[in-house]
């Protein structure tokens, strides 16, 4: 037998649902409606659990997904999961959607985009570059930090060929809690040339890269046009770069490359694979040591060497940092290769990378 006694921060008069592996996961079934005990207290008992061939998961819905729970930062958590279901488990929902959705839409961010054929010189080739400026931009008057991050076809685009991270909606939903204020510029990548664009080093498997290259377009060109032309923070400490897979490679060799121009980095499944060489980056780090913070993340499920690389690459960055750089890694044992999953480790990175107020 299984009991689920939940408490919750912010009730309100919608019914409370369990939904997960037992019930396919439809939501509003009424089989799974939970008792209320009191205000903001709900308890299910379990008679039997239905046998599935999948590990035993769930969540909590006032409704529909459009009504799912949500974490203390603002957004829906991992599934919760246990391996052996049964005895009595307390849980807490700290929130819940509001409205369909995660955020106010009042605190959506403004897009622009930039330029459409915005000119790479370093690389004789265009490339659209779009800019997400906080929801009070133009009333703020203030100057913000400044996120430089790759593959921007996949950011916010709900149409994107391989999923959407959605930072549109997760600064939205930092904005409300009176986060995320700095602004985010994302680059489109090279389609077929991403590959080559995003490779540091030279490749038996795909020739020479062109990441000196990109490093010099995103830190010589780039950047002091979005200096002269947003109202940011221009100094090294405002400054981050972020990306994932080749694109957490490429941030990597270009934030190590331009020292004095980064300070944030934000590097989700980085294919560190691809180019061995860069685990000796950090030795650019032995003479200089600027204060820095890394944020590393890479789930189980992405291969084998995902977590062990980036265990690695850490520990190349703290033994050449003279303590002057935190790093910070997280792991994910059921993690997958996906934008989806990058999208929900963003918010926590963004939260850690710019809480100094910098």
């Amino acid at each position: 037998m299984l009991t689920l006694d939940l408490f919750t921060l912010n009730d309100d008069t919608r019914p409370v649902f369990l939904t997960g592996t037992f019930n396919s996961w439809v939501t509003e079934d009424v089989r799974y409606q939970m008792k209320k005990v009191k205000a903001g207290h709900y308890q299910y008992t379990f008679s039997e659990i239905p046998a599935t061939d999948e590990p035993f998961e769930y969540k909590y819905v006032k409704g529909g997904w459009d009504a799912e729970e949500l974490g203390s930062d603002g957004f829906p958590p991992a599934n919760r999961r246990m391996e052996v279901p049964r005895g009595k488990v307390t849980d807490v929902v700290p929130r819940w959607k509001q409205h369909g959705g995660d955020y106010d839409p009042a605190f959506y961010p403004d897009i622009q985009v930039v330029a459409k054929r915005f000119n790479l010189p370093q690389l004789r080739r265009r490339r659209r570059i779009s800019v997400l400026l906080p929801w009070n931009y133009e009333k703020s008057g203030r100057h913000y930090p400044v996120l430089y991050l790759q593959d921007g076809q996949n950011l916010f685009e709900e149409n994107a060929p391989f999923g959407t991270w959605g930072v549109d909606k997760k600064l939205a939903a930092l904005a409300q809690d009176g986060k995320g204020d700095f602004i985010v510029v994302a680059i489109d990548h090279g389609g077929k040339e991403r590959i080559k664009e995003f490779l540091p080093y030279k490749s038996k498997q795909w020739g020479d890269g062109l990441g000196r290259e990109y490093a010099g377009f995103l830190a010589e060109t780039l950047k002091p046009y979005i200096d002269n032309n947003f109202r940011t923070l221009p100094g090294r400490e405002h400054t981050g770069i972020g990306g994932s897979s080749m694109g957490g490679l490429i941030s990597i060799y270009a934030g190590l490359m331009f020292p004095e121009v980064y300070s944030k980095f934000m590097i989700f499944s980085p294919s560190l694979w691809a180019s061995p060489k860069i685990y000796a980056e950090p030795m650019r780090f032995a003479a200089y040591a600027p204060p820095a913070k890394f944020y590393l993340y890479g789930g189980s499920r992405e291969g084998a060497g995902m977590v062990a690389n980036l265990q690695h690459f850490r520990e190349a960055v703290e033994s050449n940092s003279r303590g002057t750089v935190q790093v910070r890694l997280e792991t994910d044992a059921h993690g997958k290769h996906n934008e989806a999953r990058w999208g929900t480790e963003f918010p926590r990175a963004a939260g850690w990378l710019f809480s100094d107020g910098a």
